[in-house]
């Protein structure tokens, strides 16, 4: 018997990256997440699909906005700091 595997969650990558990195790309992602196990149940599998790959997409883009962030406030708070010796 053939069975249909559930698409990735991202549920705890999205809560992660919404408390560490980047608050409004997370929240986006964890909208997404939350519909993925949903949409699978109801054996709508492609939108299932569609939301695992949205809530991955919005994950990945505030995990790399949060690590920008922080890299240039290092460079600004460090320049300042280096600045003041």
């Amino acid at each position: 018997m053939d069975q249909i595997t559930p698409p990735k969650s991202w549920m705890a990558e999205s809560i992660l990256v919404t408390i560490l990195c980047c608050l409004p790309f997370g929240i986006v992602g964890i909208v997404y997440a939350s519909k993925i196990n949903s949409l699978f149940a109801a054996g709508q599998y492609e939108a299932a699909e569609q939301a695992s790959a949205n809530a991955g997409k919005w994950t990945k883009i505030g995990f790399f906005v949060g690590i920008a962030y922080w890299v240039v406030m290092a460079i600004i708070y460090g320049g300042a700091i280096m600045a003041m010796m």
